[in-house]
């Protein structure tokens, strides 16, 4: 009989869809296990062939615990709010909404087609009025603790997509949705206080199994800094502050500079001298962005404020006061002290500007470069600090900035508040309204959702409002406090909201009461293994991390991380190793691998296709490669015998297979454990017969990587149920080990014969073995040996003059 993969796999589809055989049940009393993949942008180009990787891997952990015995939730749903679809509904003409209803249906039809395992009775969509309700409820919350407020400010402008962008958002200097590009502007945006949980964010990274790039790229984003704050006067009459990680160079400071736009330059107008020649300098700096203006690389630029200097307060020098770009008013204070002969950019600065150069670490040569590896040098140049340390002049000028109210000890982070307003249409709405009378007033909670209004035009305003701020009948309220006449917010949130927090509906997803019944949250939490790509690290990782601590701060959750385990899947390239892309030509569509070779075939490859944590390219020869294995674990039906034992021919492959296949799924190291299966194969046809024992385990260990196939054979076996309602095969590790072994013979290190000897032997038998060999002989002919090195399992060396 052939192998027709295409009415196996939809007969299997439908039967699991009519029977919900994937669905999670809500009896609490069995053992749980959450399993989640990042949910999609459902785009109008539909599936591509990277998708499918973390959703099969995952889908294998899933259904491997289904057979352990667990309470599997394994969901999927839809992040189908942003500008993309925006962005097309525009152009052609389209509401969003009606977009969104098409590529979701898109998108859900070649999911299924692969046969994942996930419980789409819990599916969820971002847009759903019955979903957001509940992410301008957390809003609410966070705005009524005091975490979410509305700030002029400094923003990240998309000049093509007409939106502010958070920090994260700008990639290379270029929007990280269309590349266009970014430059500064102040505007009035919506905050989210993530700040507030930056240390958390760091400490409780100890508390989770995250792969380890993960954490290092979280902590890096924060960026955890300890230093100390210290006030330099002016001659102005005020004082510059300054935070800076090494107080101990403060000797060494013979300049300062200021962000562009530092408000030390709006105040001081009236003194700056070249006040035209800074404003130009500052019309510059706006169009650049963070990345662009941080870069080490790039040429040190900027102007010095004439009429103004201030004074180091060790030594009571005036030192010159800069602006320059490469200074962020988000970091820190928005200005530095400038110490060029232990910092790489203040020496650049210094040799462009000609400014003074003064070493106080000794141990490098300032007058080639700048001695920024100087933690084990000693103070010089540094009056009360010479001589000592760089650890003990840290702690020295820290009591001194104190004892004399100059300065004082502070941690520091890199993080910035969020920014959490989009002047877009196709977003949810902020539940917020402005009163002349009362402030910023949030909506009734009774009154959520309130819902996206009805557009004919999605195109911001010029002047970068919202395309909500042109509908009256939307912008015009009463206040929900006095009554008077009140203002709705405009401005809608960015994509991530959504997703902040979708792993906690899918709890309970139909809810109409709360954002997910209690009792469920406490069963299901944490989430036991998230997989998701590393370009989310620093977006929605972090973004969700700080909403579930805040929610458990609030008593809504009883965890405080959200997910216990958090793993990363490389991308897929294409043959030639390049990203895939459609001006390259090089996308592989998944439609067209499944109707050609079937989902379990593409499932397979995916998984085979190299090391899951990495980047792996396309290659049509390796996917033909796994269609052939499958047909050959088809064809096993013709030399199946009866038997309810394994075969004594293959029981310790079998016994290996079971072993290597259960550890290498819990490792993500999917494709040796393809390898050991088709090893395993490899010994079921040299042995020339299996057992229906045999059979049925290897069907059970392949199933969750190819569930259609298995299914099938499963059945025509005539095995009791169905193959997703039995037991993960044990293993016997005693039979795990080879009956014999094959060691290596050599002759003063020098490889003369491989022999195979039972694996329990001693190493006199061993030394024996090796000295009735007949190639020994030869190569120790008319020789003395004089020392025996026997290795068990592995080599006897003699050593011979």
């Amino acid at each position: 009989m052939k192998y027709d993969f295409k009415a196996i796999e939809s007969k299997w589809q439908k039967i699991w869809e009519e029977k919900q055989t994937f669905r999670a049940e809500n009896d609490y009393s069995k053992p749980k296990y959450y399993a989640l993949v990042e949910f999609p942008y459902p785009s109008g180009q539909g599936l591509h062939v990277g998708h499918p990787r973390p959703y099969t891997a995952l889908d294998i952990v899933s259904r491997k615990r289904r057979l352990e015995g667990y309470n599997v939730l394994y969901p999927m749903g839809w992040d189908a709010f942003g500008l993309p679809t925006e962005n097309y509904a525009m152009k052609n003409h389209i509401h969003p909404e009606i977009v969104t209803a098409k590529n979701v249906a898109h998108f859900k039809e070649q999911i299924q087609s692969l046969g994942l395992s996930f419980d789409w009775s819990r599916e969820i969509n971002t847009t759903d009025p019955a979903y957001y309700k509940w992410t301008q409820w957390i809003f609410l919350q966070l705005f009524k603790h005091g975490l979410a407020y509305k700030s002029e400010m400094n923003v990240n402008w998309c000049t093509s997509c007409k939106v502010v962008l958070a920090n994260e958002e700008v990639v290379n200097g270029v929007c990280e949705r269309c590349g266009g590009e970014v430059v500064h502007k102040v505007k009035s945006q919506w905050m989210l206080k993530i700040t507030e949980y930056a240390q958390r964010l760091i400490d409780d990274l100890d508390d989770v199994d995250y792969i380890e790039r993960v954490k290092v790229s979280q902590k890096n984003w924060i960026g955890r800094s300890t230093g100390a704050e210290v006030n330099f006067k002016t001659t102005a009459g005020d004082t510059l502050t300054v935070y800076t990680t090494r107080p101990d160079t403060l000797f060494g400071a013979t300049y300062m500079v200021i962000s562009p736009e530092h408000p030390m330059i709006r105040e001081k107008a009236d003194l700056i001298k070249n006040m035209d020649e800074i404003s130009a300098y500052q019309e510059a700096a706006a169009k650049k962005s963070d990345f662009e203006r941080s870069e080490i690389a790039k040429d040190k630029t900027g102007v010095e404020i004439q009429g103004i200097r201030a004074i180091n307060p060790v030594n009571e020098k005036e030192i010159p006061i800069f602006i320059s770009d490469y200074v962020l008013m988000s970091y820190g204070t928005g200005a530095i002290m400038a110490v060029p002969a232990h910092d790489t950019r203040d020496y650049d600065f210094a040799k462009a500007f000609n400014l003074p150069i003064i070493e106080v670490v000794a141990g490098g040569d300032i007058e080639k470069e700048a001695f920024t590896d100087c933690a084990t040098g000693v103070m010089v140049n540094s009056g009360m600090l010479n001589g000592l340390s760089v650890e003990e002049a840290k702690k020295k000028i820290i009591a001194w900035l104190e004892e004399n109210g100059i300065g004082h000890p502070k941690v520091n982070f890199k993080l910035r508040d969020w920014v959490f307003s989009r002047q877009r249409y196709w977003g949810e709405p902020i539940p917020i309204v402005h009163c002349e009378k009362c402030g910023f007033v949030p909506v009734p909670e009774e009154e959520l959702p309130l819902m996206l209004p009805e557009l004919e035009s999605f195109e911001p305003t010029d002047d970068g409002q919202s395309p909500l701020s042109k509908l009256d009948s939307f912008v015009n309220t009463t206040c929900p406090c006095c009554g008077g006449p009140a203002k709705r917010e405009t401005d809608t949130m960015p994509q991530w909201a959504g997703s902040s927090w979708y792993f906690l509906r899918y709890c309970d997803p139909n809810n109409v009461s709360a954002l997910a019944a209690k009792e469920a949250l406490d069963y299901w939490l944490p989430v036991d293994w998230y997989n998701g790509g590393m370009e989310h690290t620093t977006l929605h990782l972090l973004y969700s991390r700080f909403w579930h601590k805040f929610l458990y701060d609030i008593g809504v959750v009883s965890c405080k991380e959200p997910y216990a385990k958090r793993t990363s899947h490389g991308m897929i390239l294409g043959e030639n190793g390049e990203k895939m892309s459609k001006s390259r030509g090089n996308v592989v569509n998944p439609d067209d691998v499944v109707n050609e070779y079937g989902a379990d075939t593409m499932r397979l490859y995916e998984m085979f296709i190299g090391d899951f944590e990495k980047a792996a390219p396309w290659k049509d020869t390796s996917l033909r490669g796994c269609k052939r294995f499958l047909d050959r674990v088809w064809n096993l039906q013709d030399i199946v015998c009866e038997g309810d034992a394994y075969s004594p021919k293959i029981e310790s492959s079998i016994h290996k297979t079971i072993k290597k296949v259960s550890e290498d799924i819990e490792n993500l190291k999917f494709n040796t454990a393809i390898a050991a299966m088709m090893a395993l194969l490899n010994d079921i046809q040299d042995a020339g017969s299996l057992t229906k024992a045999d059979y049925r385990t290897l069907l059970i260990l392949l199933n969750p990587f190819a569930p259609h196939i298995t299914e099938e054979l499963y059945e025509l076996q005539g095995f009791d149920g169905m193959l997703n309602e039995q037991a993960w095969p044990s293993y016997d590790e005693a039979k795990c080990k080879a009956a014999t072994v094959e060691i290596v013979l050599q002759v003063n290190g020098k490889i003369k014969a491989k022999v195979e000897v039972d694996a329990n032997a001693s190493k006199e038998e061993m030394a024996a073995l090796a000295k009735e060999n007949e190639k020994m002989q030869q190569a120790m002919e008319g020789k003395q040996i004089v020392k025996e090195i026997v290795v068990p399992g592995k080599l006897v060396n003699f050593v011979v003059r």
